[in-house]
């Protein structure tokens, strides 16, 4: 029978887990602990600075073409103008630049160019958008290019904070490097004579 206190069979009794502080681990060196620190703060910046950033771009970029969009439908209208001279040609695909008439809702009559397709006869009729001048211009800016808009710039941004996310990953693993090699060099130059010391004996 074992005596109490004598040590067991299997060997000496093994320190207990709870007297160990949380972590501890001679081997682990301050660069290390910085670089588990900086990670997690890295990570927590992308999980919550991402979609932040994201939305706030993306709604920033809708709402500022949404503002375009009511600005160019409060200053363009479309009219119905008729073509004044024909456009020769057969090829359908293909147009050129012709010169249209169209009378404004004040009665003005009003002439300028816009393209046709080649073929076109003379009195045809062409749908084009003009501003409160009356000078031809393009479409205004719908609603669904303004949510595209808003789609697109969020997106780049998510892409930017994710490059920016790897971006300082890297340099704060090549600056640790650098810093662990500079380390090592100046250990290694303390340790190396001991070590060639005992081959010369």
């Amino acid at each position: 029978m074992r005596a109490p206190g004598s040590p067991s069979a299997s060997g000496p009794p093994r320190p207990r887990k709870e007297n160990a502080p949380h972590g501890a681990n001679p081997l682990r060196r301050t660069s290390d602990r910085f670089e588990s620190w900086f990670r997690r703060v890295l990570m927590l910046v992308l999980v919550l600075g991402l979609p932040m950033a994201a939305l706030s771009a993306g709604l920033t970029a809708y709402e500022s073409s949404m503002r375009t969009v009511h600005a160019q439908a409060a200053e363009r209208h479309e009219v119905t103008a008729r073509l004044a001279s024909n456009v020769a040609g057969d090829d359908r695909v293909s147009k050129q630049p012709a010169q249209i008439r169209w009378t404004e809702r004040n009665g003005v009559v009003r002439t300028g160019t816009t393209f046709v397709q080649l073929g076109t006869s003379k009195g045809a009729t062409v749908r084009v958008w003009v501003d409160r001048d009356g000078a031809i211009t393009g479409a205004p800016m719908s609603a669904v290019t303004a949510k595209a808009n808003g789609w697109f710039v969020g997106g780049m941004t998510a892409l930017c904070v994710v490059a920016g996310f790897y971006a300082a990953r890297a340099a704060m693993c090549l600056a640790l490097d650098r810093r662990r090699s500079a380390q090592w060099d100046v250990e290694w130059d303390l340790v190396e004579p001991l070590w060639s010391g005992r081959f010369r004996r």
